[in-house]
């Protein structure tokens, strides 16, 4: 799996790429077929914006979120992309086929 993380007008420090790979691990262990991640960090006057873009299998799934302190948006992607991966998870594996109710 690849993880690229960029900033705009901010410079990604070792603290905040350990920080957003922490957070995204929780996720990837969520959803195996991940096969990338972008994340793109943002500073526009005083909003702090982290968006991240998740490639599976068949679907990019995009989450964004931004408030005045970083880490806390980080924490608040983090979260809606894990409910979207969470809801994709279940929809992918409710398609399954019962070969008992086919039979009857």
């Amino acid at each position: 799996m690849n993880i690229n993380i960029t900033g705009h007008h901010i410079e990604v420090t070792p603290a905040i790429h350990d920080y957003v790979v922490n957070k995204l691990d929780r996720v990837i262990r969520h959803f195996d077929h991940v096969t990338s991640v972008h994340v793109i960090l943002s500073v526009e006057k005083l909003k702090q914006k982290a968006e991240v873009i998740l490639h599976v299998r068949g679907k990019d799934i995009t989450a964004s979120a931004e408030g005045a302190d970083l880490y806390a948006s980080i924490d608040a992607m983090e979260d809606k992309l894990d409910r979207q991966v969470l809801k994709h998870k279940e929809k992918s594996s409710d398609h399954s086929y019962d070969k008992r109710a086919a039979a009857e």
